[in-house]
Parts: structure tokens; sequence; C-alpha cells
């Protein structure tokens, strides 16, 4: 059975570890070794993690079956993304990733349900997110909770640029 909680501090290893080969399972075909690996060194950094750990501007959540991390989701409670929110309090889906064997499972369902509740308690008015231009099962299951396409975008691993969608969803 998964359960769903936030991490804890001396967690973050494990945190580094979880996002770096989920991101990897899913998208790590796409990209040269060099690019991948910088991106992942930067982004996965536990000492990254920890600091996001630490922030008060930044919200995880794990998935967890019998011991082991097999998802998480992060929010940001800033606005990194090129999308101006104006007088707006929107809440930025950073990541959401679940190995491909809990794909199905319910457990990024449930991920996703813990950020609308989030983007509800804390009164956002729209929850935004990047998603690769062709993940479309991404897009389907982005828009079966709500969320539409707004703009074009993109994302760089390494020096490679992706393609990307920015998706939104009006809370109110």
């Amino acid at each position: 059975m998964v359960t769903y909680r936030a991490p804890r501090r001396d967690e973050a290893a494990a945190l580094a570890t979880l996002g770096r080969e989920t991101f990897v399972e899913t998208f790590g075909h796409l990209y040269r070794p060099e690019d991948l690996q910088a991106f992942l060194t930067s982004i996965y950094a536990e000492d990254a993690i920890l600091r996001q750990l630490d922030s008060d501007r930044i919200l995880y959540r794990v998935a967890e079956e019998g011991g082991q991390l097999v998802g998480y989701c992060k929010l940001g409670l800033d606005v990194s993304l090129d999308y101006d929110p104006g007088d707006k309090t929107v809440i930025e889906l950073k990541q959401l990733y679940v190995f491909a064997s809990h794909h199905g499972s319910g457990a990024g369902q449930a991920l996703m349900d813990w950020t609308i509740a989030e983007a509800e308690a804390r009164n956002a008015d729209e929850i935004l997110l990047s998603v690769w231009a062709e993940n479309l099962r991404g897009h389907r299951f982005y828009q079966r909770n709500g969320f539409r396409w707004i703009a074009d975008t993109h994302f760089m691993v390494g020096n490679h640029r992706d393609e990307e969608y920015l998706f939104l969803r009006t809370m109110r």
C-alpha cells in the first residue's frame, strides 16, 4: 500500500536519488550523457534538496511503499516559469514523478490531489506547470485534472533545449 507524507530533512539524499532516478527513467533516453549529467548534478544535488526542504517557499510530498520512496511532488510558492501572474497567487507544480512500476496505481493522482488541496488551502488563484511538448501521457493527466495549455516555453537539460508547454489550472 502506498502512503503519502512530507519528507524528513534526513531524507535529502534519498529524495535526491529519487529525483534523479525517476527523471532518468522517464526522460534519460532523450539526452546526450553530458547534458543529462550536468542537469542531474545541478538539480538533484543533495545540498540543493536540503536547502529546499528547509525553505518555506518549497513544498514536497513523497509516495512511499514498503519503506521505499516511489514518487514525489514538489511545489513552489514563487513562479519561476515564463509567466506573469499579475496580482494573482500562483502555485507552481515544479515536479511530479512516480516510478513506472507505479504508473496506474493512483500514486500520481494522489500527489496531484495533494497539489490541488495545497493550492486551495493557500487560497491560490492558479496552479502553473511546464510539461514536455511530446509527453502526451502527461498532457492527458494534467487535462483530466483541469489544466489547459496557455503557452509554449522551453526547458534546458544541460545544453539541450526541450520544447515545453505551460499548463494552467484556474482555482476559482
